[in-house]
This record gives C-alpha cells, structure tokens and sequence, in this order.
C-alpha cells in the first residue's frame, strides 16, 4: 500500500502545480452526489447529465483491475493504469476532470474512455475539437466533454485532442520532446 500512496502523492503534486499555473478558471473539485465513482480503474464513474440522465465514462487500461487510491470523496487516484501514467480523478459540481499525468517518455501517447450513453444521448463533434451529448429527440446538448488540454512541467503547451472510435472517446497527447510530468486533462461537465 506504501507504493500506491508514494504514487499517488507524486501524481497529485504533477497535477497540483499544473492546475495552479493554469489559474482560477479551473473547474474546482466538489462533492457532487450525483457523480459515482467505481471500485476499479475500468469501473470508471457514472456522471449526470443536464436532463437527469447518467453517463458511464469507463478508463481502459492494462491496469483495469486495480483498486483507486481514495484520498477524499471527490478525489481519487489511479496509480500505474500505463507504463509512466496515473489518473487524478476529481469530482467536480457539474461532473469529473481525469487528470492523466505521464511521468516520462515511455508513457502511452493515446488513452481511451469507452463510454455508454442512455437511451436518446449521441456523441457530436464540436468545432472545438471537444463533443458534446445530445439529446436526439430535442437537439439539446446535455453534456459535454471539453477539448483537452496538456502542458508539461515547464508549463508549455503540449498538442493534445480527442479522436472517436465508436463509443470509445480516445485522447492523444503527443509529449515527445516534453518535459515530465505532463498532465492532460479530459473534462466532462453536465
């Protein structure tokens, strides 16, 4: 349990500084009962949507079975989900940000978040680069996941932005020549 929490104390100061730097536009971490967080990595959360509905956002990984360190009730990490990567799962109010911190160059360059929709949602593109969950019968956007952002332990920009495969959001963050920790940030807001 040491390494676990040696872990996730290292990817909560990679993410903390981040988010610090980027300022006080930042979705803040909150308890919201509406939000639902599994056991396991691949359990992922279960996160409301504007008409009252939920999403399931699940993490793929080779470490999928692996328990969350739960460090509050808004906020766990994933340890060790790739080769170089944790997960800093927040609990916002209007959903969850999965902080995706890689700490070195052997870390994955894509991470994939398989997702099931309720009846009536679909997944739209957005100019943004980021999509929205629409609601078919009323054209309503009920969710959305943001265009993701990355930037390395200098604060620099690193390229990242999501790519669709089916149901399955993918997010590619291309970090060669970074400086580690990187951290990007998929967020999803009702």
């Amino acid at each position: 349990m040491r390494h676990a929490r040696d872990g996730a104390a290292a990817a909560m100061n990679a993410a903390s500084r981040v988010l610090v730097a980027r300022g006080k536009y930042e979705p803040q971490e909150l308890e919201n009962p509406d939000v639902s967080w599994g056991q396991r990595t691949r359990d992922g959360v279960w996160a409301p949507t504007r008409d009252g509905q939920r999403i399931h956002i699940g993490i793929e990984c080779s470490a999928g079975d692996q328990p969350a360190t739960v460090l509050r009730p808004s906020l766990r990490v994933f340890v060790g989900v790739e080769v170089d990567t944790d997960i800093v799962a927040q609990t916002t109010a209007s959903g969850v940000r999965l902080l995706t911190v890689l700490h070195g160059p052997d870390a994955p360059t894509e991470f994939r978040f398989p997702l099931s929709l309720a009846e009536g949602l679909a997944l739209e593109a957005m100019p943004s680069g980021g999509y929205d969950v629409v609601h078919l019968r009323y054209g309503a956007t009920v969710g959305r996941f943001y265009n993701p952002w990355a930037s390395d332990s200098m604060f620099r920009p690193v390229k990242a932005d999501y790519a669709l495969d089916g149901s399955t959001v993918i997010m590619r963050v291309q970090h060669s020549g970074s400086y580690y920790p990187v951290v990007a940030d998929p967020l999803y807001s009702r």
